[in-house]
């Protein structure tokens, strides 16, 4: 079984907001593979929807927590699975958001830390280790001479975060979400080295 998480924050105030490419992208993944629609799942706290690829079973989450408690809901589905195991959880991929990167790019990775991002620490904390898939969207502008443009400061952080996509910005993030879409795939069937190669 694996396991792709979208962080964001539930709530139309959240929708399309930057902090919440992660859950828009596995939004759009459920769509690319035709998969149910999500439903509410009250223990987990969490939208789930399930379904096959090949012979792979595979849970779509989207915690129904806010972002820094995004751990609660993940831990419903993965802390049984660590207790008797001390490998890498291979199955779990995690997708957010990564003012580090450039709008327009995205990054597959492996056991690395949290970059100060909140909901990955609450991630990391409720299934007790870093050794699983992230996939990290890119959400910073950039110069015209290509360096990213990301905030300083903590209020200004917090403020672009929470921030809507500029209408120009959409047709951007639809190349985005088919590129992450078609790598989750690549994960899912050819494994993570592969995919890591070819879109990194």
């Amino acid at each position: 079984m694996f396991y792709i998480v979208g962080l964001g924050n539930p709530g139309e105030e959240y929708e399309n907001t930057r902090h919440n490419v992660g859950r828009m992208a596995v939004l759009r993944l459920q769509k690319d593979l035709d998969f149910p629609d999500f439903e509410t799942d009250k223990k987990s706290k969490s939208l789930i929807s399930k379904g096959k690829i090949k012979k792979e079973s595979l849970t779509l989450i989207l915690p129904e927590t806010f972002m820094n408690k995004s751990g609660k809901a993940l831990s419903y589905f993965i802390k049984p699975k660590l207790k008797n195991s001390k490998k890498g959880l291979e199955n779990l991929v995690i997708v957010y958001d990564d003012i580090d990167l450039a709008l327009g790019d995205i990054k597959i990775s492996y056991n690395k830390g949290v970059g100060g991002h909140k909901g990955l620490a609450s991630v990391v904390k409720a299934v007790r280790t870093r050794e699983f898939i992230r996939l990290r969207i890119g959400t910073s502008p950039i110069t015209a001479s290509g360096k990213i443009k990301k905030p300083k400061g903590e209020d200004k952080v917090i403020d672009f975060i929470l921030g809507k996509f500029k209408p120009k910005e959409q047709d951007i993030l639809k190349k985005i979400f088919k590129k992450s879409s078609q790598a989750v795939q690549i994960i899912l069937t050819e494994g993570r080295a592969k995919t890591m190669n070819m879109f990194n």
